[in-house]
């Protein structure tokens, strides 16, 4: 048995420098994931022949990352508790470097299918990892900027990286631009060895089991506005083109150019604002996505406000997913981020599913101009539910960030036993804290 002086207001301390490094090296991972993820949907006419396949069957290998991330996502994320995070970490981008490999290698469409399937459980358990990992790099009053930073990969990654991507496998080909990933992929897993501080897995017995995370105060509400943004949202993405038909507007690349831009700018003033107002800001982003699909639903013919209410879409929609992933990372403790994004992993996918089915089921039945009033709905109950969580989910002071009036209390000694790291601190001072 080791003794640590440990603050017993520890996670109240604030201030110091962000380790950018790290950060960034998470980030760069967060936008590996994304690219690799949907490289394929852009190079349907080129894989479709060597692969010897339709290109709706080359669309499956989209389809097939997703699914794996979804069924993944909770279990191995389970089953990896134990074992050091920066291994986890390296593995799953070991693991992205081997698919985006064989992708590159294959000439069966079967093979491609299944390095597809692995790089969708690497997904899964990539992102299960990154808002946690972020979180335990900083102090509790710096956590919500260092989660947008390592987000904004996602962001970057959807705005610039498959557009650039798809550009190089238009010069140098597909299967070189799939070998560039598993390239850099390898290269991602040198820097966050370098870069990347080492945290130790849980042991067995300070584990708090998956339905204790899941019924934490605050965990719920946190996971069903995930489930209903995503889900209004996708009611529009994924039909954007027959709206923008619809509305006498026929540059959907435009339109999806706007969106992407006006995303980055939205994390950028996230990361501004999270750590000050988290509340505050959520709530402006859902109500500006709000008042866009009536923008959207009442006045889309005029072309000039078309266009300015996707670009506030894309503010708003850019910072979302990082308050509510902040929010989650608060209410379950960076201990148990992960099993928490886990489950956020699970829903935002079924979130995705179900707001494109809607879509699909409103554009046949009432017609494109149905598609804004059909994504308002579940947009605002996300809307409701942040505004009703005050207490747990979505307090308007951040749990383990103390008022600046507040000095810290006098360090004191908590004994804790060497191979239990920051979980037995965790148990041994923090058990009090948000009750």
């Amino acid at each position: 048995m080791t003794v640590f002086s440990v603050s017993s207001t520890y996670p109240q301390l604030k201030g110091g420098r962000l380790p950018w490094s790290g950060l960034l090296a998470l980030s760069c991972a967060a936008f590996t994931a994304v690219l690799t993820e949907l490289l394929p949907a852009g190079l349907l006419p080129v894989m479709a022949p060597p692969l010897g396949v339709a290109e709706s069957r080359v669309g499956f290998l989209v389809t097939a990352y997703a699914a794996a991330s979804f069924a993944a996502a909770v279990p191995v994320t389970a089953a990896l508790r134990g074992l050091p995070r920066r291994t986890v970490l390296c593995g799953a981008l070991l693991g992205f470097a081997a698919s985006d490999a064989l992708v590159a290698l294959s000439s069966a469409y079967p093979l491609t299918f299944a390095a597809r399937l692995l790089a969708g459980a690497m997904g899964g358990t990539l992102w299960a990892m990154l808002a946690g990992y972020a979180a335990r790099m900083v102090p509790a009053d710096r956590r919500g900027r260092a989660i947008a930073i390592v987000l904004a990969g996602i962001t970057l990654a959807l705005a610039l990286g498959v557009p650039a991507g798809t550009a190089l496998a238009g010069a140098v080909g597909w299967r070189a631009a799939f070998g560039t990933l598993a390239v850099l992929a390898v290269l991602l897993v040198a820097w966050i060895r370098l870069r990347v501080p080492a945290f130790p897995g849980e042991p067995a017995h300070a584990r708090v089991p998956l339905t204790g995370v899941a019924r934490r105060p605050g965990i719920r509400p946190v996971l069903s506005v995930t489930l209903f943004l995503l889900l209004g949202h996708q009611v529009m993405y994924t039909y954007v083109a027959p709206f923008a038909a619809h509305a006498g507007y026929h540059r959907t690349g435009l339109l999806l150019a706007v969106f992407g831009t006006a995303t980055v700018a939205g994390i950028w003033l996230t990361g501004v604002l999270i750590d000050r107002w988290p509340r505050r800001t959520l709530l402006m982003a859902l109500a500006l996505f709000a008042g866009v699909l009536l923008v959207l639903g009442l006045g889309a013919a005029a072309h000039v406000l078309l266009v300015g209410a996707v670009a506030a879409w894309g503010v708003a929609f850019g910072g979302a997913p990082t308050l509510i992933q902040t929010a989650l990372v608060d209410a379950s403790g960076p201990a148990d981020a992960d099993v928490a994004t886990s489950l956020q992993t699970t829903v935002y996918n079924a979130g995705i599913a179900a707001g494109s089915l809607t879509g699909r089921v409103a554009l046949d039945v009432l017609g494109a101009g149905a598609l804004p009033w059909t994504a308002l709905a579940p947009a605002v109950v996300a809307l409701g539910v942040v505004a009703a969580g005050r207490r747990y989910a979505f307090p308007a002071v951040r749990r383990g960030v103390a008022p600046e009036a507040n000095p810290p209390s006098e360090p004191c000694e908590v004994a804790v036993p060497c191979a239990a790291g920051d979980h037995a601190v965790r148990r041994s001072v923090d058990d009090g804290e948000g009750k």
